[in-house]
């Protein structure tokens, strides 16, 4: 079956998101999430897009970003050559790292445009990974009250100053948003992967995937008997759900 076209948005401002293959981890520590960091930042000078929002949620991210001289395919094409190299060679592991091709939406009004940075920046809260959207390291929250080299701060600041996105930010949203549907597990990610390198005595759950066939799976039958879900081990080792599931 043919792709849809994607819709194309009048101002050239878009909220992309980007996940990994199988749901699996694209920022496994810190170092990967300044990696991406850093490599966004040097695309943005080739390809000179904006970037408004951002938010690294260890296997997907959400961009709120303008496309100018180059369109979203070849930004990303750009972005994920040079991120996946770094990561294969990183964790020795080869092949595709990201799921299909990216979503987007376009947005074509402030009101949605601000509703959409609300949702990038409270992500964190929401997934249960931060207690506010200021405590997360991995988003561009703080870029707008103190500094940072990424983000486009201007066009928002041009439309409220720092006092009145705090109290943006701490209203509840009155819009749905394009989202990608995550499932609810007893187990976080992060817990998962420490568990994961304990059980398996491994310096990363990427390292999964060159272990042993019968190591390997013995080590899946103790994951799941550990609490683990198909999907949860599926998503942050690698493995395909369809294998788990026959083990």
């Amino acid at each position: 079956m043919a792709r849809l076209a994607r819709e194309k948005s009048n101002s050239g401002i878009y909220h992309v998101m980007i996940r990994g293959i199988n749901k699996q981890l694209i920022l496994e520590d810190d170092e990967d999430n300044q990696k991406l960091l850093d490599v966004l930042r040097k695309c943005k000078i080739v390809s000179e897009y904006k970037i408004y929002a951002y938010c690294f949620l260890g296997n997907h991210i959400h961009l709120l970003m303008k496309a100018e001289k180059e369109n979203l395919e070849k930004i990303f094409k750009r972005v994920g050559a040079r991120y996946v190299y770094y990561f294969n060679q990183k964790y020795k592991r080869s092949g595709h790292l990201f799921q299909d091709r990216f979503k987007s939406e376009p947005i074509d009004d402030d009101s949605y445009f601000l509703t959409v940075l609300r949702y990038i920046h409270n992500n964190p809260v929401k997934a249960g990974l931060s207690k506010s959207a200021d405590n997360y390291r991995w988003s561009s929250y703080n870029e707008y009250i103190k500094s940072g080299n990424l983000v486009d701060v201007e066009f928002v600041l041009g439309m409220m100053n720092r006092d009145e996105f705090e109290r943006f930010h701490n209203q509840q949203s009155d819009g749905a948003v394009l989202d990608i549907k995550e499932d609810s597990f007893r187990i976080t990610d992060d817990e998962a992967k420490i568990i994961i390198k304990e059980v398996c005595r491994i310096g990363s759950s990427n390292d999964f995937l060159s272990l042993d066939i019968t190591e390997r799976n013995a080590f899946i039958k103790e994951l799941r008997g550990r609490g683990l879900s198909i999907r949860q081990i599926s998503r942050v080792t690698g493995v395909s759900k369809g294998i788990i599931e026959k083990i």
